[in-house]
């Protein structure tokens, strides 16, 4: 009901009634019944993702900011790890964790070699790096999930409530052809019962189209601070600890 409450509005006509939008969706039936019903569930549905995606976006650029001032005022990566185990939401500290473990992974392996056996440092730096890309790559689909949705609404909406319109209209010209007058009063009911279908396919493709730029908008900024990341932790590691 929350999208028929949005779309409510009064429209006095010549007999002093109100359109009543609710009713009208009541009094559709067969196809068009069915249309009006997709559409709603379809305005449900990205309405959750909304909020949902947005708690998720609004997290990871609070935690990531909190994790990238503690990275650069901590000189100690066993102490950043810490911070960084306690920030879930932020990509780029994920992004440590997988590059900071394989760190320890290799520097471990190094020490138990000995000194004839300590391996090759750029070999090492290359598995450091696949780790992290590995990380860069799952943080982003873990934050492109369900967006995909919301642009198929956003596309498939309008059109969706455009079909129950022309079967509306198509339904109303038969029940025109039937009772064989073509009059206002038999025509505008049927007309209005078929154009809420497309205005409530409208409704659900707006906000699904504007949260979805967004979205991606946010996405690729936090996509950008993991390659700066990326590139800055292989310097300092390559620098510090892979000599």
């Amino acid at each position: 009901m929350l999208l028929l409450s949005a779309l409510a509005f009064s429209n006095p006509s010549p007999g002093g009634k109100e359109l009543d939008l609710f009713q009208l969706v009541l009094s559709s039936g067969g196809v068009v019944l069915f249309v009006l019903f997709l559409l709603i569930v379809f305005f449900v549905v990205t309405t959750f993702v909304i909020g949902y995606k947005g708690y998720q976006l609004v997290l990871a650029s609070r935690e990531t900011d909190q994790f990238l001032d503690t990275f650069w005022q901590v000189k100690r990566l066993e102490k950043v790890y810490d911070r960084a185990k306690e920030l879930r939401r932020s990509p780029v500290a994920a992004q440590f964790r997988a590059g900071y473990l394989e760190l320890v992974r290799l520097t471990k392996k190094r020490d138990e070699a000995g000194s004839e056996g300590g391996g090759d440092a750029e070999s090492d730096l290359e598995n450091i790096e696949r780790a992290l890309r590995r990380a860069a790559i799952a943080e982003t689909t873990s934050m492109e999930a369900l967006t995909p949705l919301l642009a198929t609404v956003g596309s498939s909406a309008p059109f969706v409530g455009l079909f129950g319109t022309v079967w509306g209209i198509m339904d109303a010209f038969r029940n025109i052809g039937s009772k064989g007058t073509a009059n206002l009063a038999t025509v505008a009911p049927g007309i209005a019962e078929a154009l809420i279908a497309t205005a409530i396919g409208l409704v659900a493709a707006i906000p699904a189209v504007m949260a979805f730029n967004y979205f991606a908008r946010r996405i690729k900024v936090l996509a950008g601070e993991m390659d700066t990341f990326h590139n800055d932790l292989l310097n300092i590691i390559k620098r510090n600890y892979l000599n």
